[in-house]
């Protein structure tokens, strides 16, 4: 069979989109869970209350079927109807009741455990560190969080719950067979090893299939967020086909191994209903027996072989769940491993809380390289920026200018040196001080699916209207914003779509004029606007600019001319560092690449700057 399920689960070629959670131990997993029932243990009693009373109403029924096959039907005597009508329609109405109130006590108990773990999953990953993110495909992590996590659920407490109503259900009907026929109670006991066997030999397979359907659900929702994500590239690109060819290929692996589990499921099914059928046939004939010599009555028959199906129902349903555990446990070593993830930027024990800052920034002898890669992405750098100051940063593609600054974010820590603040190492400052006190305009336009208000008002989300019309009038964009259909109103779609490049940029702009931070970060503003809209937002910039230390990041030398100063970075080095005439008088680095960019026809950072420069 195990070899059997291997040739199911083989999909042709292997798969390394998302890869497999390390296996956990199912006490591991309520360990680990368990806390996240505090919010609804007091309903528990409840929920135990009605799996006493359920079976209990049932066995009352069943019990009546034989006072009416022993008293009215053989006799012919409709007497006793009269008490025995009421009394059934009366088990049938509190039956019914009980399931209303056991269903809504354990659907509350179920959803709020998995609001509480859901949100806590949320939470812990929106405290992990950008390089997590960067390592891992974001649809993974989203299955993680939706899906895996419903999973969870059906482990700890709809499973629980099921297998205690089965135990007690066992008990109940168990005792009434007992005391109706020992013999024949033994006799029908006698198959039940079968049905453990059986459940824990089909266990296992389903858990191997079960942890591979898991895997692909992780890689399907991984391969649609990056595809559907970027489908503007993969239209103009015409790579339709490909991206179907690989979207198929998780798919077929997910179906596989669906299919493997359900045929694993199948076939124990069918066991389980041999196994059934045997004891069912083997009571049958000996309550038969029983009847032919007198020592049985018909009702009494009728009635254990209905008991007989109500043990086997338990029985069935705990072998069953067994099997259901160990699906669910696929999941919950995704769930565990995620929550096993600990940032690499973890704030100091009685870290330092500074308000806001003045904004004097040093890079003191920082060297850096990114986890699991060989080479320094910095090397021995050190810069300083008083308040107020701007410091540009150029150089090629992979010089280490984003680096500088993901390390001034604290996205990362330097692995020697350190990045200050008003004098003081970042790693002992509070997160959440560090980062009020920087606001940035990336090289990705960064907009929410919202409204333009919104979006600026991330920044700051107290902001009033007025602050919110202030920052859009700073940064340019007040007058495009009210031509929208709904002005401030006007929802910008996914990434805001709906806007041109410039005009998200001005937003970006507005958004970190309104944080009114005392360190501003600029990360390429430029890039991938047209030489207007360039020309365009650099006077917004300007205003941004004025009165606060600046990092501007640019490939464009002719938007940083008006630095205080500029540090030429390369392979991670610095290896040049003045004033812009300064450095285009040396004939170094900064000169060629400055040479470069006019050559290229980089576009003036604003009609003040020189049609050609050059040394």
């Amino acid at each position: 069979m195990v070899h059997v399920l291997r040739r199911l689960l083989s999909v042709g070629e292997a798969s390394d989109v998302v890869a497999a959670a390390p296996p956990v131990s199912p006490r591991e997993v309520f360990r680990r869970f368990w806390p996240y029932t505090r919010g609804g243990r007091r309903w528990f009693a409840p929920i135990v209350l009605f799996s006493l009373i359920g079976p209990a109403l049932d066995a009352t029924e069943i019990w009546l079927f034989k006072i009416v096959v022993d008293d009215v039907l053989v006799p012919r005597d409709v007497g006793p109807l009269l008490w025995i009508a009421p009394t059934y329609m009366g088990l049938i109405l509190g039956s019914g009741i009980l399931g209303f109130a056991d269903d809504v006590t354990s659907t509350w108990v179920s959803e709020r455990f998995l609001l509480t773990l859901r949100s806590d999953v949320f939470r812990h990953v929106q405290g992990l560190s950008l390089g997590f993110f960067e390592r891992r495909r974001l649809g993974d992590v989203l299955s993680r969080v939706t899906g895996d996590v419903d999973t969870v659920e059906t482990f700890l407490l709809s499973g629980v719950a099921d297998a205690l109503y089965y135990v007690i259900r066992l008990g109940v009907f168990l005792g009434l067979l007992f005391y109706l026929q020992w013999d024949l109670t033994l006799l029908a006991l006698v198959i039940v090893p079968l049905f453990w066997r059986a459940a824990r030999h089909f266990s296992r397979l389903i858990k191997e299939a079960s942890r591979e359907r898991r895997r692909r659900s992780g890689s399907i929702s991984a391969i649609a967020e990056e595809s559907l994500g970027n489908v503007a590239l993969v239209q103009a690109y015409n790579r339709q086909k490909w991206e179907e060819r690989r979207f198929e290929r998780e798919n077929v692996g997910r179906f596989r191994a669906t299919m493997a589990s359900t045929r694993i499921r199948a076939v124990y099914g069918s066991v389980v209903e041999v196994i059934e059928v045997s004891g069912v046939l083997a009571v049958m004939s000996l309550g038969t027996w029983k009847l032919a010599q007198g020592q049985l009555t018909l009702g009494g028959l009728l009635v254990f072989l209905a008991l007989i199906g109500n043990l086997y129902s338990p029985v069935r349903g705990l072998s069953h769940l067994g099997t259901t555990f160990y699906a669910a446990s696929a999941a919950a070593e995704r769930i565990i491993e995620l929550l096993d993830q600990r940032p690499q930027v973890v704030e100091a024990a009685g870290a330092r809380r500074i308000g806001r800052a003045r904004g004097d920034l040093e890079f003191d002898g920082v060297s850096f390289r990114y986890p699991g890669t060989p080479s320094w992405a910095l090397s021995d750098v050190s810069f300083h920026v008083a308040a107020g100051e701007t410091l540009a940063l150029v150089g090629a593609s992979g010089a280490g200018k984003s680096t500088v600054a993901k390390l001034q974010l604290r996205f990362y820590d330097p692995d020697r040196g350190a990045v200050r603040l008003d004098g003081t190492d970042l790693r002992d400052l509070s997160l959440s001080d560090l980062r009020e006190s920087v606001a940035v305009v990336l090289q990705e336009t960064l907009v929410f699916h919202g409204t333009v208000r919104d979006n600026i008002a991330y920044g700051r989300p107290e902001a009033t209207e007025a602050d919110i019309v202030a920052a859009a009038r700073a940064a340019d964009a007040h007058e495009f914003i009210e031509l929208l259909p709904e002005g401030y109103d006007t929802m910008v779609g996914q990434r805001g779509r709906t806007l041109s490049g410039g005009q998200r940029q001005r937003l970006a702009i507005a958004r970190a004029m309104i944080r009114d931070a005392p360190v501003l970060l600029l990360d390429e503003p430029t890039t991938g606007l047209d030489a207007r809209s360039g020309r365009r937002i650099m006077d917004p910039l300007r205003r941004l600019m004025a009165g606060r230390t600046t990092v501007v990041i640019s490939h464009n030398l002719l938007t940083v001319r008006d630095a205080t100063r500029i540090v030429v970075l390369d392979q991670g080095r610095i290896v040049e560092c003045g004033a812009h005439d300064d450095l285009l008088e040396r004939g170094g680095t900064y000169a060629r690449l400055h040479r470069l960019n006019a050559l290229t026809g980089a576009a003036p950072a604003g009609p003040s700057a020189p049609k050609t420069v050059l040394p």
